[in-house]
C-alpha cells in the first residue's frame, strides 16, 4: 500500500475524552476513527490488522471441528421470551418494525443457534456438532469510555456446541480453552493472558476467563502467590484460600478479559424442548457450551500492552503491513530519482516474495516526520532508503521497539527478512 494514498492521517495532537492509551494510539495513527462513545469505524490500516485476527481465529475454529455460520443480528422477541432474556438481559437494542414485530439486536446467540441446530440434529449420530460464527455485536452499554475495550457495536467470534454425552461436553470444552491460548499467542498477546476462574453465572459453578494483565482494564483479577492460580473479583470470597495450593497470599491487578468460555448445560437447549433420540431410541437432553473472543477488543487489547511513549509496537502476525518502506529524498534529482527507482523496486519484490508492505512515499516530507509516523503506526520492521543507503546499494533495517539497525544489500532484503536476526 502506498501511504501517500491513504485517506486517513496520522494525528498528532492529543485526544480529548476518556479513553485507554492504546485506544488513542489507534486514533492518532489513524487504524480507527470514533463515530459516537462505543461506536468506532474501522479504516484501512485497522481493518487490514482486524482481518488478521479473524484469519487467526477462523484458522484454530476450523481445527476444532466447527463449522462457519453467519446468524442474523435481528433476532425476534419470541426466542428471547422463550429463554427469559427479553427483560433480564439489559444491555439488549430494542426495535420495532412498522408491523408492530419486535426484535432485539443480538448481543450473544445463544437464542438463535439452539433452535437452528435443533433442525437438523434429531439423533445422537448428529452429535457433537459445533458451529461458529464472527459477527458484529450490539450492547447498550452504560459505560463506552474505554475505546476498543468496551463497545456498544464491536466485531466477536461466538462459538456454540452441542452434546448429548456429559463427557463429550466437558472433553470440548477443556479442548477448546487449550486453543484458545493458541490463538492468543498467535496473536501476540499470549504471554499476557491469564486463565481466570470465575463464576458461571446462571449456567454452571463456574466459567473461564481469559484475561490480559493491565492498568487500562476494567476487571480485577487475583493471582495466587505461590501457584499463580487467578480468579476474578466475584468470586475472590469464595477463595481465602487457594484450591491449588492452599496458599492465602493474593496479589490484585486490572485486566481486560479478551475471551470467556461457559459451560451452559440444557440453559438454552431446554427452552426450546431441544431433545435428540439416544441409541435406545429415548430422547436425551441437548447439553452447550458456548466460547467467545471479541475480535475488535483483542484488538484493543494488543494496542494497549504492545506500544511504547512513540506509538505501536505490532504483534508480527496481526499487523497490518510486515514492513514499512521510507524513502528519504535527496536533493540532487537524479540520486532521488535512482533512491526512488530502487524503493519501488524493492516494493514490488517484496510483495511478489509475500512480504506486505506499507511504502511510505511522500513527497516533501522530512525524515524526522517519516521516522514519527513509522514509529506510531508500529509495523513490526522498519527498511529505509536513502542518499546514503543506495551509495552502497543497501537499506537500513530496523525492528520496531529495538535498538539496532543493520544496512542489508538490496538484493539480500527478502531473504533477510524472512531469517532475520535483528535484537
Amino acid at each position: 500500500m502506498l501511504q501517500s494514498r491513504l485517506f486517513a492521517k496520522t494525528r498528532k495532537e492529543e485526544l480529548p475524552g476518556e479513553m485507554s492509551a492504546g485506544t488513542r494510539l489507534l486514533l492518532r495513527a489513524g487504524f480507527i476513527d470514533q463515530t459516537a462513545a462505543g461506536i468506532y469505524a474501522m479504516l484501512p490500516l485497522g481493518l487490514l490488522a482486524l482481518q488478521k485476527i479473524e484469519k487467526i481465529i477462523a484458522g484454530k475454529m476450523d481445527e476444532a471441528g466447527a463449522q462457519r455460520i453467519l446468524m442474523p443480528a435481528l433476532v425476534p422477541k419470541k426466542n428471547w421470551e422463550a429463554s427469559g432474556r427479553w427483560n433480564s438481559l439489559d444491555v439488549l437494542y430494542k426495535v420495532e418494525s412498522r408491523q408492530k414485530t419486535e426484535y432485539a439486536l443480538g448481543a450473544t446467540h445463544e437464542e438463535v443457534a439452539a433452535p437452528l441446530v435443533q433442525k437438523f440434529a434429531l439423533s445422537y449420530k448428529d452429535f457433537p456438532i459445533a458451529v461458529y460464527q464472527i459477527q458484529t455485536k450490539f450492547r447498550d452499554e452504560l459505560r463506552a469510555k474505554s475505546g476498543l475495550l468496551r463497545g456498544r457495536e464491536f466485531l466477536m467470534k461466538d462459538l456454540y456446541s452441542f452434546h448429548i454425552d456429559q463427557k463429550d461436553c466437558d472433553s470440548y470444552y477443556e479442548k477448546i480453552k487449550q486453543i484458545y491460548f493458541e490463538i492468543f499467542n498467535a496473536a501476540g498477546v499470549g504471554h499476557a493472558v491469564h486463565l481466570t476462574l470465575a463464576s458461571g453465572g446462571s449456567f454452571s459453578k463456574f466459567s473461564h476467563e481469559f484475561q490480559v494483565a493491565t492498568s487500562a482494564g476494567e476487571d480485577t483479577i487475583y493471582h495466587c502467590a505461590a501457584c499463580g492460580f487467578t480468579v476474578n473479583r466475584e468470586i475472590k470470597e469464595d477463595y481465602p484460600q487457594c484450591p491449588e495450593c492452599g496458599g492465602e497470599e493474593f496479589s490484585e491487578e486490572k485486566a481486560i478479559e479478551v475471551g470467556n468460555i461457559f459451560k451452559l448445560g440444557t440453559r438454552y437447549s431446554a427452552p426450546f424442548s431441544f431433545e435428540a433420540a439416544g441409541q435406545d431410541g429415548q430422547n436425551l437432553p441437548v447439553l452447550m457450551n458456548c466460547y467467545g473472543i471479541g475480535l475488535t477488543r483483542l484488538m484493543g487489547t494488543a494496542a494497549e500492552i504492545s506500544r511504547d511513549d512513540a506509538g505501536l509496537i505490532w504483534p508480527e502476525n496481526i499487523a497490518p503491513f510486515f514492513a514499512h518502506l521510507i524513502v528519504l529524498e535527496a536533493k540532487d534529482g537524479e540520486t532521488d530519482a535512482k533512491i526512488r527507482s530502487a524503493a519501488g523496486k524493492i516494493y514490488d519484490d517484496l510483495q511478489k516474495a509475500g512480504i506486505g508492505v506499507l511504502y511510505d512515499d511522500r513527497r516533501q516530507k522530512s525524515a524526522g516526520e517519516k521516522f514519527g509516523d513509522a514509529d506510531l503506526l508500529g509495523m513490526p520492521r522498519r527498511l529505509v532508503i536513502s542518499e546514503k543507503t543506495i551509495a552502497k546499494d543497501s537499506v537500513e533495517i530496523k525492528k520496531r521497539g529495538g535498538k539496532e539497525s543493520k544496512l542489508v544489500k538490496i538484493k539480500e532484503i527478502d531473504n533477510f527478512l524472512k531469517n532475520e536476526n535483528l535484537g
